[in-house]
């Protein structure tokens, strides 16, 4: 494998299609909920995105973005297809590139997970548990999924974007395949890691091969499940052996499911960037560029990342909630953000604040209407209930 020189993260990350970045802080994907219900960009999503380009980001991935309608993960995410109006993407695209920074779709499919007020949940294998019930795909169904994630690249590249991100972690359908949790088939697609990787390494292939040497294609993947029965670490770092060669200019490590018992990252006993360590081992396994997304709030921490070795990028999500121009203000000097401390929010309370906190970045007016947690929990549940009715309007034939 190529060395990695010791570096800051500051200084420009040249990836191996030559693309280069203009630091290694980069705005990792977040279900920003900030689509029209239709599946189009809004104004406020263009705009958020414009704000983060402003504050100087490296790149911004954008997630998450569907090809297909059926099998989105909230009524918030953006749907690009045949059927895509080009008018708000084309625009995104460019105000969100401004300043020299990257901005690259997550190319998703909730599979399992499949938001059921919008769809039905269909995943690798058949599951009827109290909170999760999918539907198993059928062979023909999945046979076609690696052409589906690169027609959707194919017009991301046609409409301006200068990436997309291979959505393969968090408990969505490549990470369900990769995962004993959801995965108990007996075919070509299930068992043994070496099969139960076969979907991914059909659709990274796919998308690399359709879409221009410089048009970015990066990979996020689970370290692990962070569950029992789940994808271990082991089994992680033997798929990205095999991602090796496969022409990815970008290996995102996170880790974590919506499997139903599963804690979330925040809410894990270690503080501090969870994924370094895991990174650590992977280096050796692939020459692609690595990055990191998890439990980054300190400068100190990403110096740390960086200049140790273990990772050329970084991922930041909250960070940038609280501070959309956090990259300059680092580089400038300037403090931390401060996280906000709420005393036992409900599950998904947090994701609500700061969700609602997006829209009001989108907006420019985070300064004049901080949210309390139960006005954020309120507002973004409101919101939701409104876009299914959007989205089942829309997309009423595709889903039938």
């Amino acid at each position: 494998m190529t060395a990695h020189p010791l570096t800051g993260p500051f200084d420009p990350l040249t990836l191996p299609n030559g693309v280069t970045l203009k630091n290694r802080l980069i705005k990792s994907a977040m279900s920003d909920s900030l689509g029209d219900g239709r599946g189009n960009p809004s104004s406020t999503q263009i705009r958020l995105y414009e704000r983060w380009a402003e504050g100087g980001v490296a790149a911004s991935i954008i997630g998450e973005v569907q090809g297909d309608p059926c099998f989105a993960e909230k009524p918030g995410n953006l749907v690009l297809n045949n059927a895509s109006g080009d008018v708000d993407f084309r625009e995104l695209a460019q105000r969100g590139s401004v300043h020299n920074t990257g901005l690259w779709l997550q190319l998703g499919h909730a599979g399992a997970l499949s938001h059921p007020p919008i769809s039905t949940p269909t995943g690798p294998s058949a599951l009827d548990l109290p909170e999760l019930k999918s539907a198993e795909m059928s062979l023909d169904d999945i046979k076609v999924l690696p052409a589906r994630f690169a027609e959707t690249a194919q017009r991301a590249q046609a409409l301006g974007f200068g990436g997309v991100q291979i959505h393969a972690a968090h408990g969505f359908l490549l990470s369900q395949f990769l995962s004993p949790l959801f995965n108990s088939r007996t075919d070509a697609y299930g068992g043994a890691i070496t099969r139960r990787m076969r979907l991914l390494i059909e659709t990274v292939e796919a998308v690399r091969a359709s879409v221009h040497p410089d048009f970015v294609v990066a990979l996020k993947l689970n370290a692990s499940d962070q569950l029992e029965g789940g994808l271990v670490e082991e089994d992680a770092l033997r798929v990205i052996e095999a991602l090796e060669g496969k022409g990815l200019d970008l290996l995102d490590i996170s880790g974590g499911t919506y499997f139903p018992g599963a804690p979330s990252s925040s809410d894990r006993a270690t503080r501090g960037p969870y994924f370094v360590e895991f990174a650590r081992s992977a280096r050796s396994l692939i020459s692609a560029p690595l990055m990191a997304t998890g439990g980054f709030k300190h400068l100190s921490e990403v110096e740390a990342a960086i200049g140790s070795g273990a990772v050329d990028g970084v991922g930041l999500a909250r960070a940038l909630v609280l501070d959309p121009a956090l990259p300059r203000h680092w580089r400038a000097g300037q403090s931390d953000p401060e996280f906000p401390r709420f005393t036992a929010p409900p599950p998904g309370g947090m994701t609500a604040w700061y969700s609602m906190r997006l829209t009001d970045l989108g907006e420019d007016c985070e300064d004049a209407r901080h949210q309390d947690l139960d006005t954020a929990i309120q507002e973004y549940e409101t919101r939701d209930a409104a876009r299914v009715h959007l989205w089942n309007e829309t997309y009423s034939s595709a889903l039938t």
